[in-house]
């Protein structure tokens, strides 16, 4: 985990940078608002712990509100000696994700940054599949292999989509049917072999590696193993 640490508290700031280093965490430490700011918005970070009051012109709740205002949506944990309940809500609504009132126990420290982390992950969309040199962008509804440009049907961009978020795995006939054209029976018809033979013409046959292949008498898989 990286993570950005801004705390004018030199004292403090130290014991969290040795609780990071020591839990095999990498950190940046600023020690002014405009500092963390910088960083900030420069670096990319996993988590930011950050302290509601800081020296000069730029404090917490203003960087926060900054970050968010860019759309970085990084994890921030607020530290701040402010423990009333009206000072918590500010540095929840502004922007900020957990409130750690000081002193504090490092432990606790970690475990909300690690919450806050695993948070983060869970809900970030999946917006690249990739596998080999095959790289599916889903916002664009691009695929290419190495410099290539695939065209593809929209069944056929849904077919090569679940193959992939399954990459390495067997892949039924079922399962095909199930979840790329929705039947929940089996149409008794070579409609996935149709479909699995024009995808495969399109990513595999002017490539010297194959990736989609039978598997028999069990189904298919993608994998830029051999």
């Amino acid at each position: 985990m990286k993570v950005l640490l801004v705390e004018d508290n030199e004292r403090v700031a130290q014991f969290v940078l040795k609780g990071l280093a020591e839990s095999g965490h990498s950190a940046d430490h600023a020690g002014s608002g405009r500092d963390g700011m910088s960083l900030a918005a420069g670096e990319p970070y996993d988590a930011i712990i950050l302290d509601r009051m800081l020296p000069g012109d730029i404090d917490g709740l203003m960087i926060i509100e900054a970050l968010r205002q860019s759309g970085n949506r990084t994890p921030i944990l607020i530290l701040s000696a402010l423990s009333d309940v009206d000072e918590r809500i500010r540095g929840l609504r502004a922007g900020g994700d957990d409130y750690l009132t000081k002193p504090f126990a490092f432990g606790e420290l970690l475990a909300r940054l690690d919450a806050l982390t695993r948070r983060s992950q869970a809900a970030a969309p999946q917006t690249k599949l990739e596998v080999g040199e095959l790289r599916m962008d889903l916002l664009a509804r691009r695929v290419t292999r190495g410099a290539r440009h695939i065209a593809l049907q929209p069944r056929e961009f849904k077919l090569l989509e679940y193959l992939m978020r399954h990459a390495d795995q067997v892949v039924t006939r079922t399962m095909l049917l199930e979840n790329v054209w929705d039947y929940h029976f089996d149409p008794q018809t070579n409609l996935v072999d149709v479909h699995i033979s024009k995808l495969r013409q399109k990513i595999d046959a002017e490539f010297e590696r194959p990736l989609l292949r039978t598997v028999r008498n069990a189904g298919y898989t993608l994998s830029s193993h051999d």
